[in-house]
């Protein structure tokens, strides 16, 4: 854990000092791995470029949650793709008092108050959802539901698929979910075989030095091989998160606060962390960013009105929040603007070969709250971003593992993007200068980029002579953005 401190601290450092001062005293490791913009991990300087956030659009609604087990203040879905199936987990939860009449439209009714349960959902493709009748658990006399789990968890369980290689059969799935012991909330530990039928993996608490009173996350990082968790508790007042770390699920170090650098602190009422599918080395998070004191509805009893934002950290303790607009807007509809509505899931993942969803809570509060798929380009959160007139972009020093490039980018048809390999002192790499480019042009995911030699022949693996050697890459980018790279 003082080594991840110690990593996270140089690297907070490192995001607070102007790009151009951004060097690293020893050039960066990228092996073969996918690399994100979403940071400034890899920029040594830009001229006349800006990193630009890209936000989801919708794909329509997937659920209209108005089973008499489910209820208008449903909550804290958790979605992941698990081989050929995609799983998601969320709350049903019901209270009458949360609703006032003048709020219905006619003819609708409120799911009455019950007991919270954890329920699930299940799809072949992430597009269409099915509650299946898994006949676990009673509801008013029956069992044909959708629910797993009752009692301690169920406000807030958050399962995942457990990738640690050391996990047994009958823990293949694990979850956190929170209780009360001894008139204290904790946080409990739960296993499953199937990803339907829990258990404690025991009686104590894992956690205990938390509030726990949202949607807490944890998972198996492949990269530290070791399990995460963010949680939630207070600090002066304000919803934040702490950090976690375990070798076995059983034994957690002590809580770190969450460091954002100097912006303003935000209530964080969830986190949504979750290590990107893609490039696991980067957490994404998506809270549900709680704004108490602006009440949009002003016949509502409840304050507040809510949106998502996005941030990174590559610690789960260090966050880079260098955007602070929303992610999800509340938009249009009037019951997008009740006080803690607009949740996106737990959980990024793909849905085509180009496009990856994340799944928001919408219109909670009222008969007719749903979750809506929403999706991005692949990798397409942020960009390096360049307009007509044009700009560069100078990464810093690295090795890699490979003998190609490959570009995720979006150019206008008059825009462009052009390339140099750097050596250690700045000079072009012979046979890579800007001028041996190649007019790179066109939207592409996964561009494999080719240098046309004199004879005319392209070489499949230009670069596999410069592989674990420091270069750096030079962008001239025009109207056009770049999203991701990576070497194979």
């Amino acid at each position: 854990m003082l080594l991840r401190l110690a990593a996270g601290l140089l690297l907070l450092f490192s995001t607070n000092l102007p790009a151009k001062d951004n060097e690293s005293p020893a050039p960066l490791d990228l092996g073969s791995r996918l690399e994100l913009f979403v940071d400034d991990f890899l920029i040594q300087s830009m001229e006349g470029l800006e990193q630009r956030l890209h936000y989801p659009v919708s794909a329509g609604k997937i659920l209209t949650l108005d089973k008499p087990w489910e209820g208008i203040t449903c909550d804290y879905q958790v979605v992941f793709k698990d081989g050929d199936l995609y799983r998601m987990y969320y709350r049903g939860s019901s209270h009458e008092g949360y609703t006032i009449p003048s709020f219905l439209e006619p003819g609708e009714g409120v799911v009455p108050v019950h007991p919270q349960f954890s329920l699930y959902a299940e799809s072949p493709d992430g597009l269409t959802w099915t509650r299946p009748e898994l006949g676990l658990i009673e509801f008013n006399g029956s069992k044909r539901n959708n629910i797993v789990l009752e009692g301690d968890g169920a406000h807030n369980l958050a399962p995942f698929p457990d990738q640690n290689p050391a996990a047994t059969d009958s823990q293949r799935y694990k979850a956190v979910g929170s209780g009360v012991r001894d008139n204290k909330p904790v946080l409990y530990g739960f296993v499953s075989s199937d990803g339907l039928r829990w258990s404690k993996i025991r009686e104590e608490p894992i956690i205990t030095d938390g509030k726990f009173d949202s949607l807490n996350v944890a998972f198996w990082d492949t990269i530290r091989k070791e399990y995460v968790a963010i949680y939630r508790d207070f600090q002066h007042g304000v919803r934040t998160i702490k950090a976690a770390t375990s070798p076995d699920f059983l034994n957690w170090s002590p809580g770190e606060w969450g460091q954002f650098g100097d912006v303003e602190r935000d209530h964080l009422y969830t986190n949504g962390t979750t290590p990107y599918f893609r490039a696991p080395q980067i957490y994404l998070a998506f809270p549900r960013r709680y704004i108490p004191w602006k009440t949009r509805l002003s016949e509502s009893p409840w304050p507040g009105a809510s949106d998502t934002v996005f941030m990174t950290s590559r610690d789960g303790v260090h966050w880079d929040r260098r955007f602070m607009e929303s992610f999800i807007r509340p938009g249009r509809q009037r019951r997008a603007w009740m006080h803690r509505t607009n949740l996106a899931s737990w959980g990024v993942v793909p849905t085509a070969p180009d496009e990856i969803s994340l799944y928001v809570l919408r219109e909670r509060d009222f008969p007719s709250v749903h979750f809506e798929r929403m999706v991005l380009r692949t990798d397409g959160f942020v960009s390096i971003r360049a307009g007509y007139s044009g700009g560069e972009l100078l990464t810093r020093l690295f090795t890699f593992d490979g003998g190609a490039l490959v570009l995720n980018f979006s150019t206008s048809a008059a825009g462009s993007i052009r390339l140099e390999l750097q050596d250690i002192n700045g000079h072009p790499v012979p046979g890579f200068s800007l001028a041996d480019s190649p007019l790179i042009f066109g939207d592409e995911i996964e561009h494999r980029v080719e240098w046309v030699r004199p004879s005319g022949q392209t070489d499949r693996e230009p670069l596999k002579h410069l592989s674990g050697k420091p270069l750096r890459l030079r962008f001239v980018m025009k109207d056009a953005d770049l999203y991701s790279i990576r070497f194979e």
